[in-house]
C-alpha cells in the first residue's frame, strides 16, 4: 500500500512498512515540444532556468492540483518505480493520494486516472487536512474540535474536524509558492532586480520570516540576479524585514480564512480548539514565527507540528489502515 503526497512543490511517497522512501521536487523536465522524459524531481529541478533550447523543466502540479496531465501521469510513474523495487515492482498496490479540500470533480477524476495509468488497483482520495491532522497525531474521530492549517506548495488548506468529519474548511490557492513569487516582485519593485524563482525559494528558506519576534530574527542574504535598468549582473543585500513586508499581503489572507473558519464553526468547537490550540502542518509551516503570528491575530496558540513537511504523507499512509472506518466520510474509491 503506498500514500502519495502529490503536491505542487514537492512529492512523497510513503511505502507501507518501510516509511518515507521518496522526497523530490514535482519537476520533470522533457524535451522541447514532446513528452519524452530527460529527469525527474531532483535531478530535474536542478535544470530549473538552465536548461537548453531544446529541454523544458517545469512543474506539471500547478495550486495543488494537475496542470498537465500526462506530465504528470509520466513524473508519477518514474517516483512510483524508483519505490517499487525488486519484486515489489510486479505488484498493483492500493494507492492513498491527498487532495486540497476545494478541488473540483473533474480535478478528482483526473488524480485518480494518473493513479491508475500508474498501475494502482485501487486508489483513494483523502483531504489533505484529514491526512495531516492524522500524520500530526491528531485523534480526529475524538468528539471535540480540533483546528489544522496545511501549508503546502501550492495551496493552503485550513479545517476544524470533529466526530472524524470536516465541520468547516476553507482551501486558498496562496501558499510557499505565492510566497516565492511575492519576494520576486518586492525585490524586482525595490532593488530593480530580476531573480527567479529558486533565489526567491533561497531567500524564504534561510531568512524569511512572518514576523520579526526578537532580534535574532533579523537577518541578511546577498542575492544576485540581472539590473532591469542596465541589464547587467548585480548583487544586493535583502534583508528579513524585506521579506517580511513582501509577504504581508498573503499572510494576511490566510489568517483572514483562520479568522472566517473559526466565525463559522459551532462554539462548543470554537472552545475546543481555543483549548488545544490550532495546529501549523506543511512546508510551509517551516517559515519563521509563523505560529506567532498566526496567533497574534486571534490569540489563540498555535504550534508547529513535529516534522510538518512529512505529516501529509505520513496521514495519507496511516488512512490505508483506517479504510474501513473513514471511507464512507473521506474517499473516493476507483476500481480500474
Amino acid at each position: 500500500m503506498i500514500g502519495v503526497d502529490l503536491g505542487t512543490t514537492n512529492v512523497r511517497i510513503h511505502l507501507k512498512g518501510k516509511g518515507v522512501l521518496l522526497r523530490e521536487p514535482a519537476v520533470i523536465a522533457v524535451v522541447k515540444g514532446t513528452t519524452e522524459v530527460k529527469a525527474v524531481g531532483q535531478e530535474a529541478y536542478r535544470m530549473l532556468g538552465r536548461t537548453p533550447g531544446n529541454i523544458t523543466a517545469l512543474r506539471p502540479m500547478a495550486d495543488g492540483v494537475i496542470a498537465d496531465y500526462t506530465l504528470t501521469e509520466r513524473m508519477l510513474k518514474a517516483f512510483i518505480s524508483k519505490v517499487l523495487t525488486g519484486p515489489s515492482r510486479f505488484i498493483r498496490p492500493n494507492i492513498m493520494v491527498c487532495i486540497p479540500s476545494g478541488i473540483t470533480d473533474v480535478e478528482k477524476r483526473a488524480v485518480v486516472q494518473a493513479a491508475r495509468e500508474v498501475g494502482a488497483r485501487k486508489c483513494y482520495l483523502i483531504e489533505e487536512t484529514v491526512a495531516a491532522a492524522i500524520g500530526a497525531g491528531i485523534a480526529i474521530a475524538e468528539p471535540v474540535g480540533s483546528m489544522i492549517i496545511d501549508v503546502g506548495g501550492g495551496t493552503t488548506d485550513l479545517a476544524i474536524i470533529s466526530l472524524g468529519g470536516i465541520v468547516v474548511s476553507e482551501s486558498l490557492r496562496i501558499a510557499g509558492n505565492t510566497f516565492d513569487r511575492d519576494i520576486m516582485a518586492y525585490v524586482k519593485s525595490r532593488y530593480n532586480l530580476l531573480i527567479g524563482d529558486r533565489t526567491a525559494e533561497q531567500i524564504k528558506r534561510e531568512i524569511g520570516a512572518a514576523k520579526i519576534v526578537t532580534p535574532d530574527d533579523a537577518r541578511t542574504i546577498e542575492v544576485r540576479g540581472r539590473d532591469l535598468i542596465d541589464g547587467m549582473p548585480k548583487s544586493v543585500t535583502v534583508s528579513t524585514e524585506d521579506v517580511v513586508t513582501a509577504l504581508e499581503s498573503s499572510l494576511k489572507k490566510i489568517a483572514d480564512a483562520m479568522v472566517k473558519v473559526l466565525e463559522q464553526a459551532p462554539p462548543e468547537l470554537v472552545s475546543d480548539v481555543i483549548e488545544r490550540g490550532i495546529v501549523i502542518t506543511g512546508g510551509g509551516a517551516l517559515l519563521r514565527n509563523l505560529d506567532a503570528y498566526l496567533s497574534g491575530v486571534t490569540s489563540i496558540p498555535v504550534g508547529v507540528a513535529s516534522n510538518p513537511a512529512d505529516c501529509v504523507v505520513l496521514g495519507t499512509a496511516q488512512a490505508l489502515d483506517m479504510v474501513h472506518v473513514l471511507k464512507d466520510a473521506y474517499f473516493d474509491e476507483a476500481r480500474p
